[in-house]
């Protein structure tokens, strides 16, 4: 079955190392379709102009469309983590090389591009009907950069 929505990513050159890196993070992940730039186009010929690549079973398309648009938090990609150490996998990989870390488990990749760096742990933590406990793990978790579960787990038992 096709998916019916896909998110599109603007980017401004780097598109065949950014689907390259992206790719090589996810376990379940594959680059279905590249288009490449021909004579007289904006960008050099031969260079990528759009990709289709998937990322743990979710469809991305990728456009080299020149530096008009940018990356911004107002998307992010979210990464639901099991443990603290695909936590601690994903915020190293993705916030190095040039990346920029941010709060309560947000941050930005080498292109720009924002994401969410979650444990599974945390959405059942706020999902709990005690508003004390959920208010505990929000002011612990606004303490943080990347997000520590033994620390989320200690205040939410508090």
């Amino acid at each position: 079955m096709t998916q019916k929505i896909t998110p599109c990513l603007w980017f401004d050159g780097q598109v065949e190392e950014a689907i390259n890196f992206y790719t090589s993070l996810f376990k379940n992940s594959q680059i279905k379709d590249v288009s490449y730039y021909g004579e007289g186009a904006h960008q050099p010929a031969g260079s990528v102009l759009a990709a289709t690549f998937v990322l743990e079973g979710q469809e991305f398309m990728i456009l080299n469309g020149g530096p008009m648009f940018k990356l911004s938090e107002a998307i992010s990609l979210s990464v639901s983590c099991e443990s603290q150490d695909e936590v601690d996998f994903f915020w190293e990989k993705l916030s190095g090389n040039g990346g920029q870390e941010s709060a309560c488990g947000w941050l930005k990749d080498k292109f720009g591009l924002s994401w969410q760096i979650v444990p599974t742990a945390l959405t059942t933590m706020l999902q709990n009907k005690d508003n004390k406990k959920s208010w505990k793990v929000m002011t612990a978790l606004m303490q943080m950069k990347k997000l520590d579960i033994k620390t989320l787990e200690q205040a939410y038992n508090s």
